[in-house]
C-alpha cells in the first residue's frame, strides 16, 4: 500500500514542476499535491545561472519561481532532494529511492534533462563541472576570482553564455568546441563569426574545430588534451555541451519515448493519467505542424502551467509558441519558432550582425525568427509564423521592425 495517496503527484522540481502547481490550483483548490524533486532547492529560474547572477543583476534568493510560503499556502507537500526510482501506471504509484510509495490520480513527469557528459579519459574527474544546476553556479562562483583561468568546452548556448560571464568577471577564458563558429546550430554563419570576433576582441581565446580527447589533473589545475594535439591548462573546467532528456522513468513505465516523452496536444503521455512538460516533452507544435522538444525557460513555464490545468480537467490543447533569449556581451536576442541554421535564412539588418531580424524559412514560409537587439516583437514574429504564407525577401524587409 502507498504511504500516502495524492490527487496529483509532480515528479521534477524545476520550472515546469513549480508552475504546474499554479495550473492545478487555477482549476482545483482542494486536491492534494506532492512535488518531488531530486535537487534540494525549490524550483528556480535556470537562465539566471549563466546570465543575471554573473552580471550582478540578481541575487540567488531572487531566482526562485516561488518563495517557500507559496507551496504551504497552496497545500503542496514538498519532497526535495528525493530521487524517484519507479512509476507504476497500472497501480498509480510512484516509488522513491528509499522505497516509499505514493499514490496518485494524475501524474506529471517534469524531470527535464541531464547534462551530456564526455566519455573520454578523465571525463568523470572530480571538479570537472558539467554546468546546469544551482549548485554548479555556487561552486564555480566561489572559484571564479579575478585573474583565474577557465576553459569552457562547448560553443552553444551554455558555453557561449558562460564564456561571456566569466570574461566579464575578469577571468582568462579559453573556449574549445568542434563547430566552425559560435552557436553554429542557430546563427547564420556571418552572424556567428561576427559574434565570435567580438569574443576574441574581449580577450576570449576561441578554438574552433577541435574537441577534448582527455582531461587530466595537474595539482590544482586541469589539463585538457584535444584531438587536434593541443594541451590547455586552467584552474576551472566547465563543460556545456547540451542535455539529454531524463526519460528513464518514462521508459520504465512503458511510455512512448522518442527523444523525450511523446505527448499529445493536451500534454498527455501514452498513458491517460500521465502528463509531461518542459525539457522532457516532445509535443505537437501546432503553429509549425511538427513534433518538437524545446529546452528553454518560457516553454517550461507555460507547459508546466498548462499541464497542471489539464491534469485538473481543463482539457485545453497547448497552442502557445514559446520563445527564448540570450545575452552575449552587448549582443542580445529573442527568438521564436524553428531557428535552426539548416533552414534558409534571410537577414534584415538595421546594423549588420548587430541589430535586426533573422528569418528562418522552409519552402518559402517563415518557420522562425530571431530578433537581434530588437525588442518586444516576439508576438509579431509569432503572427508571421502562424500565417504560414509564402514570402519573399522584399516581404520581410521591415516586417518586424
Amino acid at each position: 500500500m502507498p504511504q500516502r495517496a495524492y490527487t496529483y503527484v509532480i515528479v521534477g522540481g524545476g520550472l515546469a514542476g513549480g508552475h504546474a502547481v499554479e495550473g492545478i490550483r487555477e482549476r482545483d483548490r482542494s486536491g492534494s499535491i506532492l512535488l518531488i524533486g531530486s535537487e534540494k532547492h525549490l524550483p528556480y529560474e535556470r537562465p539566471d545561472l549563466s546570465k543575471k547572477l554573473w552580471f550582478g543583476k540578481k541575487k540567488v534568493e531572487n531566482i526562485f519561481a516561488h518563495k517557500e510560503p507559496f507551496y504551504a499556502e497552496n497545500g503542496v507537500d514538498l519532497a526535495l532532494g528525493v530521487e524517484v526510482a519507479a512509476v507504476d501506471p497500472g497501480a498509480r504509484i510512484v516509488r522513491d529511492a528509499q522505497g516509499h510509495e505514493y499514490g496518485y490520480r494524475k501524474l506529471l513527469l517534469a524531470t527535464g534533462g541531464e547534462p551530456r557528459r564526455l566519455d573520454i579519459p578523465g571525463g568523470a574527474l572530480e571538479g570537472v563541472c558539467y554546468y546546469r544546476y544551482l549548485d554548479d553556479y555556487l561552486r564555480i562562483r566561489a572559484l571564479a576570482a579575478e585573474g583565474k583561468s577557465a576553459i569552457v568546452v562547448g560553443g552553444g548556448f551554455i558555453g557561449s553564455e558562460m564564456a561571456a560571464a566569466l570574461n566579464i568577471n575578469k577571468l582568462q577564458v579559453t573556449m574549445v568546441f568542434p563547430g566552425p563558429y559560435l552557436v553554429y546550430r542557430i546563427f547564420p554563419e556571418s552572424l556567428g563569426r561576427a559574434i565570435q570576433a567580438h569574443y576574441v576582441e574581449r580577450g576570449v581565446e576561441v578554438l574552433t574545430g577541435d574537441a577534448p580527447a582527455a582531461f587530466e589533473q595537474k595539482g590544482e589545475r586541469f589539463v585538457v588534451r584535444t584531438r587536434g594535439g593541443r594541451a590547455l591548462e586552467s584552474e576551472i573546467l566547465i563543460v556545456g555541451i547540451g542535455i539529454a532528456p531524463s526519460v528513464g522513468l518514462a521508459e520504465q513505465a512503458g511510455l512512448r519515448v522518442e527523444d523525450g516523452i511523446v505527448v499529445n496536444e493536451y500534454l498527455q503521455a501514452s498513458h491517460p493519467d500521465l502528463y509531461a512538460a518542459g525539457d522532457i516533452a516532445r509535443f505537437p507544435y501546432q503553429a509549425l505542424g511538427q513534433m518538437m522538444r524545446i529546452e528553454h525557460w518560457d516553454n517550461a513555464v507555460n507547459q508546466g502551467k498548462h499541464a497542471g490545468r489539464n491534469m485538473a480537467g481543463a482539457g485545453e490543447p497547448f497552442t502557445y509558441m514559446p520563445y527564448f533569449y540570450s545575452d552575449l556581451f552587448e549582443f542580445g536576442y529573442e527568438a521564436v519558432g524553428d531557428v535552426t541554421a539548416q533552414l534558409e535564412t534571410v537577414t534584415d539588418w538595421e546594423k549588420e550582425n548587430a541589430k535586426g531580424v533573422v528569418y528562418y524559412l522552409k519552402d518559402g514560409k517563415v518557420r522562425g525568427a530571431m530578433m537581434c537587439d530588437v525588442w518586444e516583437k516576439v508576438e509579431a514574429a509569432r503572427e508571421l509564423i502562424r500565417k504560414g504564407a509564402r514570402v519573399t525577401t522584399r516581404d520581410l524587409a521591415g516586417a518586424i521592425r
